[in-house]
């Protein structure tokens, strides 16, 4: 699975640019009657940065926003759903924190899981190359043992370097 991300991280790189791209998009038009609103859809709605936001029932059930992308960005965003307790502690360095005041790399993919279990998901990930890279290296890491101080450390000094933007307000792991 790790050679596969990495695989499809290189192939997003010809595809992706920066963030912010496709940022003025229109709004989605969601039917409530749909078949995917009956299978754990809820609604999309554009936030005033341009990020879309859509409500699945769980972080298992993709939005609908990754349907047309390519299959290892849907992976990312999987991994991502599944990796809440790594990604919550680690800074982006794309400039999220001050154009869509996201808090942490998990932002960039998931606003927040609810409560009732539902997942607020966020296109910005799938506009941003430094977003897919963080959370892929961030999960590949923990997966070969390392603790989240030292994942974070790693993360922190190769994204803070100077060659990227400010990194989002993130807590330290405990």
């Amino acid at each position: 699975m790790k050679k596969k991300l990495l695989a499809g991280l290189a192939a997003l790189t010809v595809a992706l640019g920066a963030c912010g791209n496709g940022a003025t998009e229109k709004p989605a038009e969601v039917d409530p009657t749909d078949a995917r609103a009956e299978a754990g859809h809820d609604h999309a709605e554009h936030l005033p940065n341009g990020d879309l936001q859509e409500v699945t029932a769980s972080a298992d059930i993709l939005p609908s926003f990754l349907d047309d992308k390519p299959e290892d960005m849907r992976m990312v965003y999987q991994v991502a759903g599944n990796a809440t307790d790594i990604l919550e502690y680690m800074p982006c360095y794309c400039g999220c924190g001050d154009s869509a005041g996201h808090k942490s790399n998990m932002n960039c993919f998931l606003d927040e899981v609810r409560e009732d279990g539902s997942a607020v998901w966020d296109d910005h990930g799938t506009r941003c190359l430094v977003c897919l890279e963080i959370a892929v290296k961030s999960v590949q890491m923990k997966q070969d043992g390392m603790s989240m101080k030292d994942i974070r450390d790693a993360i922190d000094t190769e994204y803070g370097n100077g060659d990227y933007a400010k990194p989002t307000d993130t807590p330290m792991p405990v």
